[in-house]
């Protein structure tokens, strides 16, 4: 990126009231701890201990140390300045975490893109967050990363591209040529400056970005470390994408290197490959989605594999039912824990030595004392404990608005600070949330947050379509599955040519409609208007009337 150009480019900053900060510094929750000095200090402690398992390659904390300063210097060395921003794009590989490591090292701002995510997301991310360049690995999941790269780099012809891999192919920097002197790396970083752009679900289209910084979110996962029994013993599997939120912070491969622990990264969840790692790596903790705990649960009755060691199942993303919490905590010989997060900050937990009654019917109290947790009514007002209303919450890792969306940060900021989370909930009078459900239009598969508005636009585009809307469906296994009720015009398009003309609008693959109903109309009002969102509960609630019915 030119001087120019990085002159005229957006501040990323993330900053909270001098009030509060002073009191989250007195409080020792911000030690003015960053990356790279968190890093150092671990490899020149823990040299020789493993750090990160993937595959074949094992790196000690010497390793990792090593690797990341090679590739933060060479990022530098092709031109890269601290600050630039770097879209990050890999599955549970071995260079996910050297590469993320290496631009923490390198002063850049990693924007982390899910395995998933295809062209359409991945160019919204780089104009977004104005990035500089594109990091990747070649092959995953059976996708060539360097086909999007060169859709990329046609939509954001600035961004440079670093591919790993044998081959980087198109002309692109291959990961492993990177050199560059580590001397050119950065010594001092600002604690409060923000260390990387992660992503939130859109209510209104594709996803947000939310600047984190070195102190507020070193806070989450090491205060987390403690209420997860994340110590040096520890063996960490990342199981979802290593990219995700969850599998980074609560506490996540994060917590677990700040801790001095093992990370190791499955490239599948899938209950044979996990379990093997499990009982080859002797794993005692894990984070899942609950369609996940319950494959596991149902996989474990007759598994050959031995998972004794396993303390900690972690389960979030997406509310997990009291029925499914009894069916794991008598599936797997370690403790259930329940988490309800938001990559925004606010993070819960179940206690490991809760009741229960707690672990299996509730999603756990904050981390933080200094967690403010405001449950409001529609017009704002507080409601009493054990009332229902929309959560509110400010604190010590919760953000104070998102990067480069003036309208996001209206919607989503009090004008006193609190961030509404759009969850709605009800807290017991020990202070532990249970979540009722969400109060806007996402659709929440399996954990991946799908907006209803912007599939509702790709289904629209397509020539046999006069009208169309979204709606979650209960679902067993996913949470929520997406349903799509599709008014055609003139012949119905086949239901399997509809989900692919949605695939190829350069999507992630869960947001293709698990199901698409036609119907003849939708009901409106007298004069012809009805909001989108009560035309999908009036659609859910019938589709849920007739399914009984049927039944």
């Amino acid at each position: 990126m030119t001087n120019a150009t990085a002159a005229s480019r957006l501040t990323l900053s993330q900053s909270w009231p001098a009030a509060l900060e002073q009191r989250y510094k007195a409080a020792g929750y911000w030690r003015g701890e960053t990356f790279p000095a968190f890093l150092r200090e671990r490899a020149l402690c823990l040299q020789h201990k493993e750090a990160v398992v993937a595959g074949n390659t094992r790196l000690s904390y010497a390793d990792l140390d090593r690797e990341a300063s090679r590739i933060g210097a060479g990022l530098l060395a092709m031109g890269l300045t601290p600050g630039d921003r770097v879209v990050v794009q890999f599955g549970n590989v071995a260079e996910f975490i050297p590469v993320v490591c290496g631009l923490f090292y390198a002063g850049l701002i990693p924007v982390y893109a899910l395995p998933a995510h295809r062209i359409a997301e991945v160019t919204h991310f780089a104009r977004k967050a104005e990035a500089s360049a594109y990091i990747a690995g070649r092959h995953y999941g059976g996708f060539d990363y360097a086909t999007l790269a060169t859709e990329l780099c046609r939509a954001v012809p600035e961004l440079q591209v670093v591919m790993a891999g044998e081959d980087a192919g198109h002309g692109f920097t291959s990961l492993s040529a990177l050199q560059g002197n580590p001397d050119s790396l950065p010594e001092q970083f600002d604690p409060q400056s923000v260390a990387f752009l992660q992503l939130s679900g859109g209510s209104t289209g594709l996803s947000k970005l939310i600047p984190r910084t070195h102190d507020d979110y070193i806070y989450s996962f090491r205060a987390s470390n403690t209420l997860c029994g994340i110590d040096e013993h520890s063996v960490y599997m990342v199981a979802l994408p290593a990219a995700h939120n969850f599998p980074m912070s609560s506490p996540g491969w994060l917590g677990a290197l700040h801790a001095g622990a093992r990370v190791v990264l499955s490239d599948s969840a899938e209950p044979g490959t996990a379990f093997a790692l499990i009982e080859q790596e002797k794993v005692t903790c894990v984070g899942l989605v609950p369609p996940l705990a319950l494959l596991w649960a149902d996989a474990a009755s007759h598994s050959r594999y031995d998972l004794s060691s396993l303390e900690v199942m972690q389960v979030g993303g997406a509310k997990l039912l009291p029925e499914a919490a009894r069916r794991l905590q008598g599936a797997l010989p370690c403790t259930l824990q329940q988490v309800f997060g938001m990559a925004e900050g606010l993070v819960n937990y179940t206690r490991l030595d809760d009741s229960d009654e707690l672990i299996l019917n509730t999603q756990g109290r904050p981390i933080s004392p200094d967690d403010e947790v405001r449950i409001v009514d529609d017009e704002g007002r507080p409601v009493a404990d054990g009332e229902v209303g929309h959560l509110q919450v400010q604190g010590p890792y919760t953000i104070r608005g998102y990067h480069n969306d003036e309208a996001a940060n209206a919607r989503s900021f009090t004008e006193d600070g609190f961030y509404c989370t759009g969850d709605i909930v009800r807290r017991t009078p020990q202070g532990y949330l249970v979540v009722q459900g969400r109060a806007n239009d996402h659709i929440n598969r399996a954990g991946e947050k799908i907006s209803a508005e912007e599939i509702e636009d790709h289904l629209l585009s397509h020539p046999q379509v006069f009208d169309a809307a979204v709606v979650s469906i209960p679902d067993d296994y996913l949470g929520e599955r997406s349903c799509a009720f599709v008014i055609a015009r003139g012949e119905p398009p086949r239901v399997v040519a509809l989900k692919k003309w949605v695939r190829e609008q350069g999507l992630a693959a869960f947001k293709v409609p698990d199901q698409i109903v036609f119907a003849e109309h939708f009901d409106t009002t007298a004069v012809g208007k009805i909001s989108r969102r009560e035309l999908r509960a009036q659609l859910r609630q019938r589709y849920l009337e007739q399914t009984e019915e049927q039944d």
